[in-house]
């Protein structure tokens, strides 16, 4: 299509869209489903589709144009359910028509991997249980027809807020066309979320999640005036900038979206929608809470507004010359503004149902996970119960199945204790952000116990976990013991969270205390108990990840804190391994935080109770370190040597990197070969449901 008829209304598709209706989230119904693994039996899909795989884009992505009778992804390809890397990118890549649908956590490897999606797709999350981590989809020259729904896509981000070293985004574009973006949450990369560049066009993006980003979503880079986009019904929250910036946009439609700056958080939005170049923007019935420059443009940009909602902002406010008449290129219907944050709360990003008829076992079982039992907590009452230990307690001894505990948005100012007797429980914060949803406490082991005694550094901890199988993801868990207050008792370790179970994974939360913040512990000293946490934040000062366990922290930031007394100095790992297991590895991450350079040790060992019989170890590898640490990171406890037992480095990286001494060990490659993230797990997969 030339210049000239790009300027042109263009027909609207009748009869072929069956896009969701404003306010209604997405319901999945499984139907044919393919389940591709070792040992899985291909079967013949099912002659009617599901439902979900039959969806057709609204906005710009619906219109008939470049030879493409609007989006509509894999429809009429074979269904296929994809749980490891190589699967989803086999099937995304591949030149055939497939609907794809993500049934687990997907770690990108290397971090930062854009798998390049061929045309004809449709990747789709099962349930709530599909998410990219690390990384995201690309769309190249001349890739058409794609959709991409119902995934949580993050954590790409390398730790520097404004990166210009990675582009790893969620999702990116460049030369695509009809391409359909919907209910997914984006969030925590470490450039965009979302860029539609070079030429892209008919792309809509709608009832998506983006969140704690600072560049969030791009439109442009290109000197042309081609794009087509429609940006609707999507909450942008803990966002800084790129809300979206559309440069260059021949046809910017943006209407019912919530733009939201949480005061008192670490994130400032420097400005809402952005229209630059030649861009002609519609903005309808868009509600904008906080946010400081809520809509500018450029002089030669056009952006006509109507029906918006202002609350708490400042700065830029603008509008002026003319654009065009989005209803001569497709039907919608606008909500309410002032209606949006609760529509938008409730319907924005991955949805939950799923049903099946699925034609494998193996789809079954993983249909099943993501149907699994929910009890929801909330503050305002909205919730089944008010606490979070309340819902514990309803969960029945023994269950067999998965119950997750959905958290509502708020501080829980509570302990909360999962037994033995409940395991596959998951605690979920529902929440845009980790940030949102607080479970905090302030026991020390020093803090008298009401009927006499005191808690103990175990006893103290907020939440702590005796049950197999246990996840936590998207919240925080802090104890906010003060110790300067608190000077007149012996015994400040205080725990925010204990384990003492096996199989336990941690996705995407903060664990934030002062001394003794982590305790990573198993039943018995005799009993493996293993940990993996990902995406995730510890902070804390002195020993602050302990314990007998055996436990990766991988892509995660660890962050040293000044003591209460403003001191700089501390210890990151405090191992007590049993002879024959594994202690603690760190992989991947980032070791910073606030404090003055080379007065923090990375690891000591801790003969808990003098054992001797202990071999505590602290592997720490690929791994970025900041000045604080010391130039020999390893120490003494108790009487017991380090040099006794088993603490390395390998590979790491950063201005508290260091050569291969005595006083710091590195391991050769052939060690390092057995010291990765999969000796450590052995058998076990770890899998968000």
């Amino acid at each position: 299509m030339d210049e000239t008829t790009r300027g042109k209304p263009r027909p609207r598709r009748r009869g072929k869209t069956t896009a969701l209706a404003a306010g209604v989230p997405l319901a999945l119904i499984a139907a044919g489903v393919f389940v591709i693994g070792e040992g899985a039996q291909h079967q013949a899909a099912a002659a009617e589709a599901p439902a979900w795989a039959t969806a057709t884009a609204d906005g710009f992505a619906s219109v008939d144009s470049l030879g493409q009778d609007g989006t509509y992804g894999g429809r009429g390809g074979q269904t296929v359910t994809v749980r490891t890397l190589a699967e989803l990118e086999k099937y995304a890549t591949a030149p055939e028509p497939y609907v794809i649908v993500v049934a687990g956590t997907i770690t990108m490897n290397p971090v930062g991997k854009e798998i390049k999606v061929a045309s004809d797709k449709t990747i789709i999350g099962s349930g709530t249980a599909g998410h990219i981590v690390g990384g995201g989809f690309f769309l190249g020259p001349g890739v058409h027809n794609v959709i991409i729904r119902n995934l949580t896509i993050r954590d790409s981000y390398q730790g520097v807020w404004n990166d210009k070293d990675h582009d790893y985004d969620a999702i990116q574009m460049d030369g695509a066309h009809h391409v359909w973006i919907d209910h997914n949450d984006l969030r925590h990369m470490a450039d965009g979320l979302i860029d539609v560049r070079k030429d892209s066009t008919n792309v809509t993006v709608s009832w998506n999640k983006l969140s704690d980003n600072n560049k969030t979503f791009g439109i442009g880079w290109t000197e042309n005036t081609v794009t087509d986009i429609t940006v609707h019904h999507n909450w942008f929250r803990e966002t800084e900038q790129r809300n979206p910036s559309t440069d260059n946009a021949a046809h910017a439609h943006l209407y019912n979206n919530v733009l939201e700056d949480v005061p008192g958080t670490a994130i400032t939005t420097s400005y809402g929608n952005y229209a630059r170049g030649k861009t002609k923007m519609v903005l309808e019935n868009s509600c904008f809470q906080g946010v400081d420059n809520p809509v500018i443009k450029d002089a030669t940009a056009s952006v006509v507004q109507r029906g918006n909602v202002f609350s708490g902002t400042s700065g830029r406010n603008e509008s002026g010359g003319t654009a065009f008449d989005p209803k001569a290129y497709y039907g919608y219907t606008l909500d309410e503004a002032a209606d949006l944050p609760a529509l938008l709360k409730s319907g924005a990003g991955p949805r939950s149902s799923l049903g099946t008829t699925a034609t494998s076992a193996a789809a079954a079982a993983a249909d099943a996970d993501a149907a699994a039992t929910t009890l929801t907590v909330a503050k305002d009452g909205s919730g089944q119960y008010s606490t979070v230990q309340a819902a514990v307690n309803a969960v029945p001894a023994n269950n067999p199945g998965r119950v997750v505990i959905a958290v509502g948005p708020g501080t829980y100012r509570e302990t909360v204790k999962v037994p033995s007797s409940k395991p596959h429980v998951t605690i979920q914060g529902t929440g845009a952000s980790r940030k949102d949803t607080v479970i905090v406490y302030d026991n020390a082991s020093g803090t008298p116990k009401p009927g006499g005694g005191t808690y103990g550094t175990g006893g103290s901890a907020t939440v702590a976990v005796e049950a197999d199988d246990f996840q936590a993801r998207n919240l925080t868990i802090a104890n906010d013991f003060d110790e300067k207050a608190n000077q007149h008792i012996s015994g400040h370790q205080a725990v925010a969270l204990r384990t003492a179970s096996d199989k336990v994974f941690l996705d995407s939360v903060i664990v934030e205390g002062d001394q003794d913040t982590l305790l990573l512990d198993t039943a018995a000293k005799d009993r493996l108990g293993r940990v993996y946490m990902t995406n995730s934040y510890v902070v804390g000062n002195v020993d602050f990840i302990f314990g007998r366990a055996t436990a990766v922290i991988d892509r995660s930031v660890i962050t040293l804190k000044k003591r209460w007394d403003g001191t700089s100095a501390g210890y990151v790992t405090a191992p007590s391994t049993a002879a024959g297991r594994k202690g603690i590895l760190i992989a991947n991450s980032t070791v910073n935080g606030a404090v003055s350079d080379r007065t923090f040790h990375l690891g000591r060992p801790w003969h808990a109770g003098g054992d001797a019989t202990l071999d505590p170890q602290t592997t720490v590898r690929n791994t970025t370190l900041s000045a604080a640490i010391k130039t020999a990171p390893w120490t003494d406890m108790s009487g017991f040597s380090w040099k006794d037992d088993r603490f390395a480095e390998y590979r790491n990286t950063g201005p508290g990197a260091g050569a291969a001494s005595a006083d710091r060990p590195q391991l050769t490659d052939a060690q390092a070969a057995d010291q990765e993230v999969r000796d450590w797990l052995g058998d076990w997969t770890p899998t968000a449901s």
